[in-house]
């Protein structure tokens, strides 16, 4: 099977939960509205934290996808995972049934799994002893079953899996799927990345490794990324799904095409847990990469979606790698971050950014990066600030680094 022609994939459907929209036509118009998804913490009792702002989905009713009481069993990060996957299936008018079920997969990555399940069942072991702890404990917060939620849900029965990269887990499971249906072992794959890690503990965290942004008086601007001053990330938490399938399969079925999934790659730093190593080296290769895969020279690409966490180091160390891989070329390009608006979803941050990516294929249109007033010096790229912009957008490059020196860069290209 491997020895057969490479197929070409594309993109036929779209799912996305965020904290600026509850599907994709929703992101898309908050995204390029430049529309604010943070504020003040509301799922829990914030009031003994440093950090009380978050970019939190709102208005999100898991019981419209799913079975009420099958929904009280799962935890939110896989509710958000279902619910994107049953949009996306929907989107690309896929239709699973018995006779073509083996051939689809489904690969959902996620940085931290069921933590709000953990937390409330270790509450439990505290106050009222183990004998009360759940039963559905364990196969609700594990991270892999936002991708078995999924394929018991939607019927897939193909290859099943969950990349686990902290916040490159979304681009990795959307790689993955890429290279299984390019392969030809499956002819479509559900795929992307989760994640609901807005909970007491996950907060404390963070905050505690000096990773987040404490603008608690001003949430709407907390999270600026490429600005000098920024002072870390705002969490966020949601899912961004993408159907990819086998070009000759969705052109049988008479199937919409969004755009072409044309290259990937991934590398590590081997430097440190959390930072980035200073020149930039390990996500240099993985632009790199990324084009070679795709037989693309830097002269072709049209836009990045970048990594853009708003912290001091990961911006201007990201700004250095695109530098480096795309040369002069670099200026000439609008590279825009969309945490600006959703935060960081961690390991779901990579699946919402594929979409804003593919849509900005699909639309000819940028997302601004908002709350870039005070440019850093070392960040000296068209950064798009402070509101959409019109471009022409044939090859499109998504970025995205996790702890451990995770990198990973997806190519993305107008379909023809």
């Amino acid at each position: 099977m491997t020895n057969l022609p490479l197929k070409r994939v594309v993109i036929t459907g779209l799912g996305a939960i965020t904290p600026i929209g509850n599907n994709p036509l929703e992101y898309w118009q908050g995204l390029t509205e430049g529309r604010n998804g943070v504020g003040l913490i509301t799922l829990f009792d914030s009031s003994k934290h440093a950090c009380k702002i978050a970019a939190q989905v709102k208005g999100f009713d898991p019981f419209d996808y799913i079975d009420r009481k099958e929904a009280k069993r799962m935890d939110r990060f896989a509710q958000f995972a279902v619910a994107g996957s049953k949009q996306a299936i929907a989107d690309s008018g896929l239709i699973i049934t018995d006779l073509n079920a083996e051939d689809i997969g489904v690969i959902i990555g996620t940085g931290v799994g069921g933590l709000k399940v953990l937390e409330e069942q270790q509450e439990v072991l505290l106050t009222k002893g183990p004998s009360r702890c759940s039963p559905f404990m364990i196969p609700t917060m594990i991270a892999n079953m936002a991708a078995g939620l999924t394929a018991i849900h939607t019927g897939a029965k193909g290859p099943n899996n969950c990349t686990v990269t902290a916040c490159a887990a979304g681009s990795n499971a959307i790689g993955d799927a890429f290279r299984l249906v390019q392969r030809g072992y499956a002819k479509a794959v559900i795929c992307g990345g989760t994640e609901a890690a807005i909970t007491p503990l996950s907060m404390a965290g963070f905050s505690s490794a000096k990773a987040l942004s404490h603008r608690n008086d001003d949430p709407a601007h907390a999270s600026r990324p490429f600005d000098r001053d920024r002072d870390g990330f705002v969490m966020g938490e949601g899912t961004g799904i993408l159907l990819l399938e086998d070009l000759e399969h969705a052109l049988d079925r008479g199937a919409k095409i969004y755009a072409e999934i044309v290259g990937y790659a991934m590398t590590c730093d081997a430097y440190h847990m959390t930072a980035p190593v200073p020149d930039g080296q390990g996500a240099t290769r993985a632009l790199e990469l990324a084009l070679k895969d795709a037989g693309l020279q830097p002269e072709q690409v049209s836009y990045i979606n970048a990594h853009g966490t708003s912290t001091p180091a990961n911006d201007k160390t990201e700004t250095k790698a695109i530098k480096k891989a795309l040369g002069q070329w670099a200026y000439q390009i609008p590279v825009s971050s969309t945490k600006s608006m959703t935060g960081h979803l961690l390991g779901g941050s990579g699946g919402i950014e594929a979409v804003a990516t593919v849509l900005a294929i699909a639309n000819d249109r940028v997302p601004p990066t908002m709350n870039l007033e005070n440019p850093d010096p070392e960040c000296d790229l068209d950064y798009v600030p402070g509101k959409s912009r019109a471009h022409v957008v044939g090859v499109a490059l998504s970025n995205s680094f996790g702890f451990g020196g995770h990198n990973v860069t997806l190519a993305f290209q107008k379909y023809a």
